[in-house]
């Protein structure tokens, strides 16, 4: 009984002084960061900041326009795509799949979130999109739904909103190669998405519709990609015509051919040619990689991810056929490489090189990770094989090497479209609208295809300087 009573007691000790000992500081103690292998003493680093959110006005309970009043409903979808007009249908679905849209709820017991509004708390619960409005209610989204900025997520970019300034078209302009009324040829950058959603908002097609619509009502439309890595050109049509026959050119089924001969050998000399740098080399100087490709879900259920299918049956796979050619010798562990892909699939060039050849693109950690970490990125002393004379990594003079090159750390994808070839859209859609077999006297004189040659992007352009010295 005794020890049970000095166990209360002490029990109880400990309760009070936990109760009246006194509250943390306001102020957090310093950490230590450790940044580029140097040590730094300062405050702890701050949470993520609340999501800024945007209230619409109370909903009026009157039919909106050009809905069915027959029901005499109306939904929070219906609510706010009649409110966000110029915003498209699936982004304001996704913000209802994601729960950010929310409404104000009289329930506080029912929220799972807080708001100031007119000096008051007011309680906020998730609405779906089926949900029917009542008079009264307000409804709040994020500020992302009406904002129509670009992201400054990527270094390429400087842009600040979808309504580009003159200095911001100019710079948007100047990636453009070639511009008729059927076709617009530009050279991508490095690290921009070709095809947007919604956390992406710089993506090409965004930028296009946005600053290379010049005097037409609409801005250019892709008709194939790019991955967001790798730089290049890229293809974009005009017109509804242009786009329907481009997506027929660089479809690898192809339907049956025209009645017009010239139009067919244009076709038929239509190719893409790329460059890059592998680590390693091939064992045979130029090929053929005939390679049928797979998608696979990772464990996590989300990541896809492409490789060579193992011809089993068991899974679904498409034909995949890369030409490639080595252009020069090995120097440094690293080789140039010429790509010239016959079909059109994901990741195709890079899966290719990667599981194919065995010689990753250089900075692709995606599909040559293992390979990355055992490459060895220090200079050293190669055998040029055609004399037999060793030769060094040569560093031009006043070359920054720290910017994506083969000799940084952390190096950007080396795969570049160099050179496309392709038929003269606007030379021959006349005579395709028309389904003649002639072109008219005005358009026989212009060429049959056209040929374009994009620069390499800086980080690229570094490493080619660098390992250029007896490339072939």
């Amino acid at each position: 009984m005794q020890k049970n009573k000095l166990g209360h007691h002490l029990l109880s000790l400990a309760r009070y002084y936990s109760r009246v000992a006194p509250p943390p500081p306001a102020y957090a103690d310093p950490v230590i960061r450790v940044s580029n292998n140097v040590a730094y003493l300062g405050s702890p680093k701050q949470g993520p900041k609340p999501r800024q959110l945007l209230s619409l006005p109370p909903f009026p309970g009157h039919h909106l326009p050009g809905k069915n009043s027959a029901t005499g409903r109306v939904t929070a979808i219906s609510w706010l795509k009649y409110y966000f007009d110029e915003i498209s249908d699936s982004a304001i679905q996704s913000h209802f799949n994601k729960g950010l849209v929310k409404i104000e709820s009289s329930n506080p017991n029912a929220a799972d979130s807080f708001i100031e509004r007119d000096g008051q708390m007011k309680s906020l619960r998730k609405i779906k999109h089926n949900e029917v409005m009542e008079v009264g209610a307000r409804v709040w989204v994020p500020v992302s739904i009406a904002e129509t900025r670009v992201s400054r997520r990527f270094d390429c970019i400087p842009s600040g909103t979808l309504h580009p300034n003159a200095d911001e078209i100019d710079y948007l302009r100047r990636l453009v190669k070639y511009k008729d009324y059927a076709i617009l040829v530009l050279n991508k950058p490095p690290k921009l998405p070709v095809k947007g959603s919604l956390p992406v908002h710089n993506s090409m097609d965004a930028l296009a519709a946005a600053a290379l619509s010049y005097d037409y009502d609409e801005g250019p439309k892709l008709v194939h990609r790019l991955d967001r890595e790798s730089s290049g050109l890229l293809l974009m049509g005009r017109t509804k015509e242009s786009i329907s026959h481009l997506h027929w050119l660089f479809n690898d089924i192809n339907p049956a051919k025209s009645s017009c001969k010239a139009w067919n050998d244009a076709c038929d000399a239509k190719f893409q040619r790329y460059w890059a740098l592998v680590i390693g080399t091939p064992k045979e100087n130029e090929g053929l990689i005939r390679s049928p490709l797979s998608k696979i879900l990772l464990d996590d259920g989300k990541t896809e991810r492409v490789i060579l299918a193992q011809n089993v049956g068991l899974e679904p796979s498409q034909e995949a056929v890369t030409e490639y050619r080595v252009l020069g010798p090995m120097i440094n562990g690293c080789s140039w490489v010429e790509l010239r892909p016959l079909t059109s699939r994901k990741h195709q060039l890079r899966v290719h090189c990667a599981e194919a050849l065995g010689t990753p693109i250089v900075g692709d950690y995606k599909y040559g990770w293992f390979v990355h970490r055992q490459w060895k990125q220090m200079p050293r002393v190669d055998i040029e094989p055609r004399t037999g004379k060793p030769y060094k990594l040569r560093r031009p003079e006043g070359l920054d090497v720290q910017k994506g090159s083969v000799l940084s750390k952390v190096p950007l994808v080396h795969l570049h479209c160099r050179e496309l070839v392709l038929p003269n859209i606007a030379k021959f859609l006349p005579l395709l609208s028309n389904n003649a077999e002639t072109l008219s006297p005005g358009l026989s004189g212009k060429p049959d295809l056209l040929r374009f040659v994009a620069s390499m992007p800086k980080h690229m352009k570094i490493s080619w300087n660098l390992m250029s010295s007896y490339l072939v």
